[in-house]
């Protein structure tokens, strides 16, 4: 092969391993040598040699959000795969089965460096991931004693009920993420402390509890239209409970946005194709997952403990049609109210004043 290309075999080597480290003329002509020969580098030898398995694991939540993290991990396997990199899915679940599972892999040597989506490092009984010193990193939700990389989701919330306050909403409605999940307790810090700070007495804040899922957000409509006087503004956690909670109450009747407001967070391809458009706040998910990609290689490329970093990453908060100022009642025309027998939703009453 070497000798075809007219090249040392070391050359060969910078050119497939490393490319960057020869000049254009000479990783063309390795290239063409081995296209034109059907060449195979043998890459079982050549991670054994530089000691590493040129694999990463990525371990995701037990369910995983489809339409938000299929960028995510496409930028994470665009990065990684054009490195010489593989990557292996540790799909977490309520068992610890699978947990102790990719603890295991990462002791045994079988990768070089995990990304955790979960927002928790993997653990089995005494044994942390983060013990075998291998590279760690975080994507969208900071795992303890990892890098990470974040984005400024606190503040593009409240850029999102900021919206509803400035078109004139007074009477809002937050449909939240599950109970105990790091992003959900962010966001909703945020909120709360945007309308501590503002101290505006005028505006009412209730809310629910959620599931990231279209479900949740179905059962947060019907929550909605049980109250006897409904928000006029609604600000859900993600996209697909925003979408499941618009498609419910529009199928009652109640109009997006001439009724009620709604706004979503995350920015994914569904909110471009629902009806109407969401108003929503854009994550740069597929940059979230080739950044974390990337301080990865570098990690490995430098081996040895560093201190855990965060690199926080700029959201975009879209306006689209599923925001409008609330509709003023007619002269004589009573609040919205809940259909008789409606159970009572579960909700935690917020009032700021």
């Amino acid at each position: 092969m070497a000798r075809e290309a007219g090249v040392s075999t070391a050359t060969v080597s910078r050119a497939l391993a490393a490319p960057a480290s020869v000049s254009e003329e000479l990783r063309r002509r390795v290239l063409e040598t081995v296209e034109r020969l059907g060449y195979t580098p043998n890459a079982a030898a050549r991670n054994l040699r530089g000691g590493r398995s040129q694999m990463i694991l990525v371990v995701v939540p037990r369910r995983a959000n489809p339409p938000f993290f299929a960028e995510v991990l496409r930028g994470i396997d665009t990065v990684l795969s054009a490195a010489g990199y593989s990557v292996i899915m540790g799909n977490l679940d309520q068992e610890g089965a699978k947990e102790r599972h990719v603890v295991e892999m990462m002791a045994a040597g079988h990768i070089d460096g995990a990304i955790i989506l979960s927002g928790k490092v993997p653990v089995s009984g005494e044994r942390s991931m983060l013990d075998t010193g291998l590279p760690m990193v975080s994507i969208c939700a900071a795992a303890e004693g990892t890098h990470a990389i974040l984005t400024d989701e606190g503040e593009t919330i409240v850029e999102a009920a900021r919206h509803l306050v400035g078109l004139g909403h007074r009477d809002l409605f937050y449909v939240a993420g599950p109970d105990g999940n790091a992003n959900e307790r962010i966001r909703w810090a945020a909120l709360q402390q945007l309308f501590a700070e503002l101290a505006l007495g005028d505006v009412r804040v209730r809310r629910t509890e959620g599931n990231f899922q279209f479900s949740g957000g179905v059962t947060a409509a019907e929550a909605f239209l049980a109250l006897a006087e409904r928000p006029t503004g609604v600000v859900c956690c993600n996209d697909e409970m925003a979408i499941g909670f618009m498609k419910t109450v529009q199928a009652a009747g109640v109009r997006v946005p001439a009724d009620v407001s709604v706004v979503g967070f995350d920015g994914i391809e569904f909110a471009d194709f629902c009806e109407p458009t969401l108003t929503t706040v854009c994550q740069p998910r597929y940059e979230l997952g080739a950044t974390g990609a990337r301080l990865m290689l570098d990690l490995i490329k430098k081996p040895g403990p560093s201190a855990p970093t965060t690199t926080l990453l700029a959201n975009e908060f879209k306006v689209r049609d599923s925001t409008a100022p609330p509709r003023q009642p007619r002269p004589g025309e009573a609040p919205a109210k809940a259909a008789p027998g409606d159970a009572k939703p579960a909700l935690v009453p917020l009032t700021i004043s």
